[in-house]
């Protein structure tokens, strides 16, 4: 812990208030995956704790992903099987019953204690290539803050791992204060961490991140999702895009597609951003709205759509015998996720379980509570009416 704690004390020294900015790639990485920027055109229209996160290598299991023309991509195909997760999921439960929600909740007082841990999976590859090191810390932070926050637990502190084959100071400096970022924007602590050198287990000028936050909510103000009925409203807030889940698949699309990084890709906005930016986008970090929409009363359940997307993460904070209708139309899908399924011809049931498709955090309210809610939430905080509860078990998309 010596290295972490004098990391900690320069950081204290000069915390930034803000991501530093994007690195420059190296002469290296810039020959090899940019060349002359091309703007794409996508088809009109849009279609429609204890988790276990899965990822990937391009050399990982399950063939090469890439398949033919007339076959639509998958992530299993990419090397990524979320139903063996599921299985995992379902065994460790006969061990540990009371594993299974987005944060694990410890009594203290009269509080609850709710952590959550996680990483960011392949899209670090996405950070080798692109040389984009100052934002991939936000993505750790929100991975796990954006969990332990569906229980309306307000996170406290965070903590980071952080391993390398070999230490380059300047480049875990830009991770680091990505995490730095990423702890201001949700109002907790960096109260530490581990910087480990691993000679010959990374290949040079690689690292792996992990980290996990603590956060505390009173007994009494739990959100479990319990008093779930049908008719509850559905609410969505939009994400910044693929966040920190689908990079195995995404990766395989971005090779098959022949594209550079600084190619040209729309926006819902009108605008342009490049490929790399578009997949690099910062995850969201929820905490604040949250909290803010919890405090005005009404929110019975929260999900947080990372891996299995949709289909796998809202029936989580169901009770048993209810499913969610969930209206496509609701919201625009952002255009990165249109490029995806394009180039992968990738069913929509697969796209559905597999990228949050624009909607990063979910919310169940009450009737009386959603009308308030939908109008409080504009500009940068807007929120979606995006569907309502049923009877039945599953999603279902209409």
């Amino acid at each position: 812990m010596a290295a972490a704690a004098d990391r900690l004390l320069h950081l204290l020294r000069a915390a930034p208030a803000s991501p530093a900015p994007a690195a420059v790639p190296s002469s290296r990485t810039r020959a090899t995956f940019y060349h002359q920027p091309r703007s794409l055109r996508l088809a009109a229209g849009a279609s429609g704790m204890r988790r276990v996160a899965v990822a990937c290598s391009s050399a990982g299991a399950g063939g090469s992903g890439v398949e033919g023309d007339e076959e639509g991509m998958t992530y299993k195909g990419a090397g990524v099987d979320i139903d063996a997760g599921t299985e995992l999921v379902r065994r460790i439960g006969r061990l540990a019953p009371a594993i299974g929600g987005f944060g694990g909740l410890f009594p203290f007082g009269d509080q609850f204690l709710v952590a959550g841990t996680d990483g960011v999976g392949t899209k670090l590859k996405l950070a080798f290539e692109t040389g984009i090191h100052d934002t991939i810390g936000i993505d750790l932070v929100a991975m796990s803050v954006n969990d332990i926050v569906t229980s309306g637990a307000k996170p406290l502190f965070f903590l980071d791992y952080y391993a390398t084959s070999k230490l380059d100071v300047d480049l875990a400096e830009k991770v680091i204060k990505g995490i730095v970022d990423g702890c201001q924007q949700s109002d907790c602590a960096l109260l530490g961490g581990e910087t480990a050198e691993m000679p010959d287990f990374y290949k040079e000028g690689e690292y792996d991140l992990s980290g996990f936050a603590v956060g505390a909510v009173k007994k009494d103000k739990v959100i479990d999702g319990k008093n779930i009925v049908e008719g509850d409203i559905i609410i969505g807030l939009p994400s910044s895009g693929v966040h920190s889940n689908g990079f195995s698949l995404a990766r395989r699309v971005l090779e098959k597609s022949g594209l550079s990084l600084n190619d040209q890709l729309p926006r819902n906005d009108g605008m342009t951003t490049t490929v790399g930016e578009a997949l690099m986008a910062p995850t969201v970090i929820y905490v604040k709205q949250v909290l803010e929409i919890i405090s005005k009363g009404g929110v019975k359940g929260i999900a947080h759509i990372t891996g299995g997307g949709f289909t796998d993460n809202i029936p989580r904070v169901f009770p048993s015998g209810l499913g969610a209708k969930i209206f496509t139309a609701a919201w625009e899908v952002p255009p990165v996720f249109r490029w995806i399924q394009e180039v992968g011809k990738i069913e929509d049931a697969e796209m559905r379980r597999t990228f949050n498709m624009g909607i990063g955090m979910v919310l169940v309210v009450s009737k009386e509570a959603a009308d308030g809610i939908l109008e409080g939430t504009h500009g940068p905080n807007h929120a979606y009416r995006i569907g309502e509860v049923i009877s039945g078990e599953g999603v279902h998309y209409v």
